[in-house]
């Protein structure tokens, strides 16, 4: 005996058919905005053996030459200065790590091809860009205080009496070494979108931040001493010094400092929103 098929039988045939087809497919309506495009980051960027790499050579480098400035400091009988003086110069050199592993969070995703994936599951470009350049800030502000403070402590000793330790010094000067580093990193995020590739990116900024200002202070003259006072490493000098020594308040320098770091990632914003990954 047949039983000729309900409404609700075909209906119940239908939903396996329609099913399969909308595997796979994003739900409308649905995803993790810009809290789950950094989550994403985030996973992302300690899946790779990079950022692990970056941050001990930070660290090895913050402690070796922080302990050299400390025993040179010492053995030329330089006047009594801020302990803090010797992390803040280490910064011309780990900077270059925390810049190598934003570029790094960008660059990997267009060699590989993935960044395509990437655009597919947060298709508002903007916060993917966002994301990252909020990571780079995060984790170069931790290891900016980390690296102040470890050399901090290892450069006291070869001090040896050439140094002075103030709580309230110290401080301010670990907490301005991490906001440089933040800033750094959030400006390498902006450059890397708009080269996309890791050589330029990193030939760029290397430029930016250490060879025109070297080149500038090399030639001398009032005019290019002055436009060297306003290059991003010079600014965040100033700022994370505040000795008094420079040309203008250190406040005004993270404002110089946060002028080339919009700069930046609106010429990153500017090169992904009109080309294709």
């Amino acid at each position: 005996m047949s039983v000729e098929p309900t409404v609700a039988d075909g209906e119940r045939r239908e939903h396996p058919d329609r099913d399969r087809s909308d595997r796979g497919r994003p739900e409308q309506g649905r995803g993790g905005g810009f809290t789950g495009a950094f989550a994403a980051e985030w996973t992302k960027l300690w899946s790779l053996r990079t950022p692990y790499v970056c941050l001990v050579a930070g660290l090895a480098v913050t402690a070796v030459f922080t302990f050299y400035y400390g025993s040179i400091a010492r053995i030329n009988d330089k006047p009594v200065q801020p302990v803090g003086n010797a992390p803040v110069s280490s910064v011309a050199l780990t900077q270059f790590v925390l810049v190598v592993l934003a570029v790094t969070v960008v660059t990997s995703e267009y060699t590989t091809g993935s960044v395509r994936n990437s655009l597919l599951w947060v298709p508002v470009r903007h916060r993917v860009q966002g994301a990252k350049a909020l990571l780079s800030a995060v984790v170069g502000f931790v290891a900016g205080t980390v690296f102040g403070a470890l050399g901090t402590a290892v450069a006291w000793g070869p001090f040896r009496g050439h140094a002075e330790f103030e709580v309230s010094e110290v401080a301010s000067r670990i907490l301005a070494m991490g906001v440089y580093c933040a800033l750094i990193g959030v400006l390498a995020v902006g450059v890397s979108f708009a080269a996309r590739a890791a050589a330029g990116a990193v030939a760029a900024l290397f430029v930016l931040i250490t060879a025109l200002p070297a080149m500038l202070v090399g030639l001398g003259g009032r005019t290019l001493l002055a436009v060297n006072d306003y290059l991003p490493r010079t600014a965040g000098g100033y700022f994370m010094l505040g000795d008094g020594s420079a040309p203008y308040p250190a406040p005004v320098g993270l404002l110089v400092l946060l002028g080339w770091t919009a700069a930046a990632q609106l010429a990153g914003a500017c090169v992904l929103r009109h080309r294709d990954a």
